[in-house]
């Protein structure tokens, strides 16, 4: 696999107190398999490679204002948002991990919606650097992970999916999202884009 860092993007999704860890609202779904499987330590080698590369570190997190006036739950995954209490834009629970704290010079792209793509700024952002190949990690694999790689792909981006820097609830439902997402880009290991990052060097 070839990466060029100057048009690639690493796009973390979701790594949220609230949704990954075991005291969030989600923890109870994904906390457990997100620790198993190593999703943030495989999410940061990502990312700090990325960094050392010149390619671009960007993070999507799902946040509501207060009162939740900008929640639209048309899905029951967003509806239990609100009948929650949870997510709420300004809280530590909303924040990303410590584990995984944005450095200078990442983007943090914040929405409302499943996909990172919908009603943000993101699909801009990306164009306005000149990238044009995205590397998504993220919790969890089947739902805002597969959501923002297929807006990825309808937006023309080449879009690569970690395989072991994502998770689901349980382990079958991450490889069955997986095949899926096999047919709409690439699936590969983080080892693949550790390797190709290191191969491509730090652009001139």
């Amino acid at each position: 696999m070839e990466l060029d860092p100057r048009r690639t993007a690493i796009i973390a999704v979701h790594f949220q107190n609230d949704v990954i860890t075991p005291d969030g609202a989600f923890g109870a779904l994904f906390a457990e398999q997100a620790t198993a499987t190593g999703v943030v330590p495989t999410t940061k080698a990502l990312q700090d490679a990325a960094r050392a590369a010149g390619a671009l570190v960007v993070y999507t997190r799902v946040a509501f204002q207060p009162g939740y006036g900008d929640l639209v739950g048309n899905f029951p995954l967003l509806a239990m948002v609100g009948q929650q209490g949870c997510l709420v834009d300004g809280t530590p629970a909303a924040d990303i991990v410590d584990e995984l704290l944005p450095a200078a010079g990442d983007i943090v792209v914040t929405h409302q919606r499943v996909s990172g793509f919908v009603g943000s700024e993101l699909d801009a952002v990306l164009r306005g650097r000149g990238i044009d190949t995205v590397v998504i990690t993220g919790v969890a694999t089947n739902i805002s992970v597969e959501s923002t790689a297929r807006s990825a792909g309808d937006l023309g981006y080449r879009t690569i999916v970690v395989s072991d820097a994502c998770s689901a609830a349980a382990p079958e439902v991450h490889q069955a999202s997986l095949e899926t997402l096999g047919l709409l880009g690439e699936v590969v290991t983080g080892a693949d884009v550790l390797a190709a990052l290191k191969d491509a060097g730090v652009p001139a």
